[in-house]
């Protein structure tokens, strides 16, 4: 029997898709669930699956095309001579060479340079989950392998100067479409930003004391960004119209918070979001945030989990920026950007301690948010964050 592989329904959002590269030959044998060949979209990275087992006696779409929903990639014949499409191996009879399977756990970016550098994925040794093998394993292997680097290096130009030399790389398509969304946020928003400062020692204060009860009970560590998101929920609470985006000439309000996060990917940064934070326990929010670290870096995020979102935060503090300024993430209104903590001199009840600082910066839309909205929203979340007994009372 024939059995189409097509390109899985995409999101309204994802008009198609483009090919990488494919892992199977014409003619080669497949089994039900081996990687055929990676979609990447202008959000996410998809493998395509074998869906049954037999013969890829047919491949329609090569390597770079784009496709969209529906189309079909290639065709398995099920019944082709030789063929056992899902039964087991016979016993001491492996499933695939060590290097197919060591290449089944990586992901598509690993997978792309481990091809790329000739490496046999059966050497690597998987310091991801589950023994997954990451681009970074792979770029260890290739540095302890003396192999050539993920862009071999250009031919030294003679120059009494020393060497000088251009390398051409082409976009991906998160990049040219983060590029695309980055200029039409700044052509079609009137972006202006505000700063404060906050003291972040009460909730480190908290961390310390309940640390260990809290990953006790929810088997997650206590970060900050659960306290942003609570207090940053709170405060669009109290200014729905952050919490608003602009639809042609009309302003839609959300009675929902919906909370992007941004998470740095080996493809670069991706939002994926935390529907209805309003319900969600710090626990909730502290697994959803290390669930959406994990499969940004196996690149296991679907398209429903960076689509939509009311308002969004992002935390440059984690690789050691003192302060700037976010880029809005349309259609949203509104972006919190959190700073490095860093010890500094401040003035409480007329004399000068020391105290574990952060500068936040929240850009807006300038068009529906007023100064005075923003900077008070901006305040809210200070106040909440400085006292988090608030958020509980909820005043």
């Amino acid at each position: 029997m024939l059995v189409a592989v097509k390109v899985p329904v995409l999101a309204e959002s994802v008009p198609d898709a483009t090919l990488l590269e494919w892992h199977k030959k014409s003619g080669e044998r497949v089994v039900r669930g081996d990687n055929l060949i990676d979609l990447e979209t202008d959000k996410v990275t998809l493998e395509i699956a074998a869906p049954v087992g037999g013969v890829l006696v047919e491949i329609r779409k090569k390597t770079g095309e784009v496709v969209t929903t529906d189309e079909i990639l290639a065709v398995i014949d099920t019944g082709s001579a030789g063929a056992t499409p899902d039964a087991a191996p016979p016993i001491g009879v492996d499933a695939a060479p060590p290097a197919a399977a060591a290449a089944a756990k990586m992901g598509p970016a690993a997978r792309k340079l481990l091809q790329e550098q000739g490496l046999d994925g059966a050497t690597i040794q998987g310091s991801g989950k589950d023994g997954r093998v990451t681009k970074g394993d792979v770029l260890a292997r290739s540095v302890a392998a003396a192999a050539p680097p993920v862009l071999p290096p250009l031919e030294p130009l003679p120059s009494v100067l020393g060497a000088r030399a251009d390398q051409r790389v082409a976009m991906t398509r998160l990049r040219k479409r983060t590029a695309e969304r980055l200029l039409q946020a700044q052509r079609q928003a009137a972006i202006l930003t505000t700063f404060n400062e906050v003291n972040m020692q009460p909730v480190m204060d908290l961390r310390q004391r309940y640390k260990d009860e809290f990953e006790k009970r929810h088997g997650v560590r206590m970060g900050f960004m659960s306290f942003f998101v609570k207090a940053a929920v709170e405060a669009l609470k109290k200014f729905p119209v952050v919490n608003a985006s602009i639809d042609g000439e009309d302003i839609v309000y959300h009675n929902y918070f919906d909370i992007g996060v941004a998470v740095g990917s080996e493809r670069g940064l991706v939002v994926p979001i935390l529907r209805d934070a309003e319900t969600l326990t710090f626990g909730d929010i502290e697994r959803g945030v290390r669930e959406f670290g994990e499969r940004a870096r196996t690149s296991k995020l679907t398209i429903e989990d960076l689509t939509g979102g009311t308002f969004t935060i992002s935390n440059g503090g984690i690789f050691g920026s003192l302060l700037s300024t976010p880029i809005l993430n349309p259609p949203q209104s509104a972006i919190l950007g959190m700073h490095k903590i860093q010890d500094r001199p401040v003035v409480e009840h007329g004399s000068i301690v020391i105290r574990p600082m952060m500068y936040l910066a929240m850009s807006y839309d300038h068009r529906i948010i007023d100064g005075r909205e923003a900077v008070q929203c901006l305040d809210t979340i200070r106040l909440l964050l400085e006292d988090p007994s608030r958020m509980l009372l909820q005043v």
